[in-house]
């Protein structure tokens, strides 16, 4: 064994620093996040369609994180709570009616938790995986009779239900305003990050609903009286409501911390916080709608007060567009990330197909951005709005991105800053990222770490020098073409 060790050893090294060398020769960072977005809602992006067998959901899954990987991605965000249900196995919330058909139906393999597998899967490919939840959304229509009987508005009592939901539009959704509301938001967090390896909890842009035309909010809310009954120091009642949503954030996140340090807490916000003519700390926009005005949704407080590990703004404009600049916007979050990590959200469906703003017909358009990115000292990445989009390839988006921008692999910013401590644990569980090595470390980093390593028996250091050297010779023949 220790002969063989050895041998493993001379090999090693040299296969990593051809790597780093070849790596060197290209301007592509070593540590960048490359998310996508994998929507469950309405079976945007997976399943293809409700009611799949086990079987064939495993396969589309794989299928999907195969051109990912391929692309040289390395994080997904998958919606595990599309609209008060869940693509897991819960005691809290029904099976999602996306998933089998009918909102708490079981999979027809009994052994088959959607959210374990998808969470092995991204991790055997050494993607990051974070679980996207939807906080707010209850239902995704108004017919409530097709709810499973597990759903708050199907088990509470009439009394409850009014305090706990209102109807806006034709959904229903959580009353931010109800104590016993987060309270159980909260535990649905708490039981998914207590149950499965995830990386991260991620929650997107909608908290209070965006306004419909010809709709009345404050009628569907109707929480002025709980506004003014309350003994909370508010005399405006929007800065209320934001103080509402604040308190399930931090809820969350003090929750995430202490159920499983070291995953991530993230919020993807609509792309304009506030626009300038409003607020002096605004950016110089003129956007129609804002997160902190419209979902009400203070993401730099959020910042400022720790409550989250990273922030992803939906900058869903391209550059050099008027009334929301991508290149205006992404200086100025850059500016407000308060040395918390920053993601860029990059709106991948309009390519090809935004009928107001014609620089979404240049194929070069997302390249634009994430060269903009990458120049940007408080930026860290990109994630990509859907999969859906990038699988259909317009204008050869996803070949150009896979050809150059992404030609070469990076680890993930949250895989990196755990790295080396997995490297020395040496156990299988931390292994599935190690193949990435080449990408960050020279050859003499990574012969410091293996020599480290020689106090463990060999056996222990094997798994870790097979994954290098399984990596350092995939690199091999990407670079040379094959």
């Amino acid at each position: 064994m220790r002969l063989l060790l050895r041998f493993i050893l001379v090999i090693t090294i040299p296969a990593i620093s051809f790597c780093t060398a070849a790596q060197n020769r290209e301007a592509v960072p070593r540590t960048e996040m490359r998310g996508v977005w994998i929507a469950t809602v309405a079976n945007i992006d997976w399943p293809s369609r409700p009611g799949l067998s086990s079987k064939q959901q495993k396969a589309e899954f794989d299928s999907l994180l195969n051109v990912l990987q391929s692309m040289n991605m390395n994080a997904v965000f998958v919606q595990v709570r599309p609209a008060g249900d869940a693509i897991y196995k819960s005691k809290l919330v029904p099976m999602s009616a996306f998933l089998t058909g009918k909102q708490g139906r079981q999979p027809d393999d009994p052994s088959y938790d959607p959210l374990a597998y998808m969470v092995a899967a991204a991790h055997r490919r050494g993607m990051e995986f974070h679980a996207w939840m939807n906080p707010y959304r209850a239902t995704w229509d108004a017919d409530t009779a097709a709810l499973d009987k597990k759903h708050p508005l199907k088990s509470l009592p009439a009394s409850k239900k009014r305090a706990w939901f209102f109807k806006y539009g034709k959904k229903w959704y959580f009353n931010p305003a109800n104590q016993e509301v987060r309270d159980y938001l909260t535990s649905v967090v708490r039981e998914v990050v207590s149950g499965y390896d995830v990386d991260g909890i991620h929650f997107d842009d909608y908290y209070y609903p965006y306004k419909e035309p010809g709709l009345d909010l404050d009628g569907a809310l109707n929480d002025y009286k709980d506004f003014t009954s309350g003994n909370r120091g508010f005399t405006n009642i929007h800065d209320w409501r934001r103080d509402n949503v604040s308190k399930l954030i931090k809820s969350v996140s003090e929750t995430v911390n202490s159920t499983r340090p070291g995953v991530q807490f993230g919020i993807s916000p609509f792309g304009v916080w506030r626009n300038k003519d409003k607020d002096p700390d605004g950016s110089d926009t003129r956007a129609g709608i804002t997160c902190y005005d419209d979902s009400y949704a203070d993401v730099l407080l959020w910042l400022k007060k720790d409550w989250i590990d990273y922030v992803a703004p939906q900058l869903y404009w391209s550059i050099g567009y008027q009334p929301a600049d991508f290149r205006i916007l992404l200086d100025w979050w850059g500016k407000k990330t308060k040395g918390k990590k920053l993601y860029v959200g990059h709106a991948a469906y309009k390519v090809n197909s935004a009928i107001n703003d014609p620089n979404w017909k240049d194929p070069r358009e997302i390249s634009r951005q994430i060269g903009l990115v990458r120049t940007n000292p408080e930026a860290g990445g990109s994630i990509f709005f859907s999969l859906n989009t990038l699988l259909k390839n317009e204008l050869g988006f996803r070949e150009s991105l896979a050809a150059n921008q992404y030609r070469y692999p990076a680890t993930s910013p949250g895989y990196a800053a755990t790295l080396p401590h997995r490297i020395v644990k040496g156990t299988p569980t931390h292994i599935r990222e190690t193949w990435l090595l080449c990408s960050m470390m020279s050859g003499e980093e990574m012969n410091t770490i293996i020599r480290s390593n020689t106090k463990l028996h060999p056996e222990d250091n094997l798994p870790v020098l097979f994954a290098v050297i399984s990596g350092a010779n995939r690199r091999r023949n990407t670079f040379a073409g094959g």
